[in-house]
């Protein structure tokens, strides 16, 4: 079953973590699946990391779809506007936009006052987390128009609901979150009339390539990580919320979600996929029962 057969979707931001999950799952589902990022095998970003566009592109074809890679940096407006003409010419439409650029793990100073946090450092990551997305939409959106159902999704950190009562890291990092969030909405708004469809997506605690390096562990064998930090058994892969975007797409009436907050583990629950486990993780559900209540790491009930 490919229902994503003959769509074209975009995944701003695809060279690892969240945007690499979502690819793939796009890929498996059957698009083609155009991924952007700056790090290609010939050049890296101030990530200094080793993941490529390149890499993602060829895991979305083996999955099953057409992977496409091209290096945008997407804070450059030329640079996007020749990516969407070049979509326009190669394909003549846009099914489905996925804005997860975001490339700022690396500035967020932890509670740490605004006062007292680097302003270079705090507009640096306003400039990625947000103005990314702007100018993504900016060019991308009069081509996904043309056609009706087009989806756009917003990724994010954090559910409407959580993120409204919960501190987040800094003030940047908590301004960044919550703004992607409310561009959803926005664009909920001015999409409507042409019968397109624009959401808020977060994963739960994701097991990125960063997140597992930091516990020093693999995919295969992440459940280590809990000896260091126990509430990581309730962590999930970048695919989980892949799978939540691919069903979005492929949901003829997503537009009964248009404008909402949405996780992997809410839709999960609503189109029954699970992670590469087999499990469906409800983190942020657990964070306010278990985790932020003080209660002993145990995933039982929701995963």
């Amino acid at each position: 079953m490919k229902p994503l057969r003959g769509k074209v979707a975009l995944v701003a931001g695809a060279t690892r973590g969240a945007g690499r999950g979502i690819a793939v799952e796009l890929g498996a589902a059957g698009a083609t699946v155009y991924v952007t990022g700056r790090t290609t095998r010939q050049q890296r970003s101030e990530y200094n990391r080793p993941e490529t566009i390149e890499e993602t592109a060829e895991l979305v074809t083996a999955a099953g779809g057409q992977g496409i890679a091209v290096q945008v940096d997407h804070l450059q407006p030329e640079q996007v506007q020749a990516l969407i003409a070049r979509i326009e010419k190669e394909q003549g439409r846009l099914d489905v936009l996925v804005n997860d650029v975001w490339g700022a793990e690396n500035l967020a100073d932890w509670n740490v006052p605004v006062w007292d946090h680097s302003l270079e450092r705090g507009f640096r990551m306003l400039r990625l987390g947000i103005d990314t997305h702007l100018i993504t939409s900016h060019f991308a959106l009069p081509l996904l128009i043309r056609n009706k159902n087009g989806l756009v999704v917003e990724m994010t950190d954090g559910t409407a609901e959580y993120n409204y009562k919960n501190y987040r890291i800094s003030m940047f990092y908590d301004l960044v979150k919550n703004s992607v969030i409310r561009m959803a909405q926005s664009l909920a708004h001015e999409l409507a009339p042409y019968q397109c469809t624009a959401v808020a997506m977060t994963p739960g605690w994701m097991r990125s390539e960063i997140m597992l390096d930091h516990f020093g562990v693999k995919e295969e064998n992440w459940r280590d990580a809990a000896e260091k930090e126990p509430h990581f058994i309730i962590s999930e892969s970048p695919r989980y919320v892949g799978r939540a975007v691919a069903a979005l797409a492929g949901d003829p009436e997503a537009a009964r979600w248009n404008g909402k907050s949405l996780s992997s583990g809410q839709l999960a629950k609503v189109y029954g996929f699970t992670d590469l486990d087999g499990s469906q993780p409800d983190c942020w559900r657990y964070l306010v029962e278990v985790q932020e209540a003080g209660k002993p790491a145990d995933a039982s009930g929701y995963r």
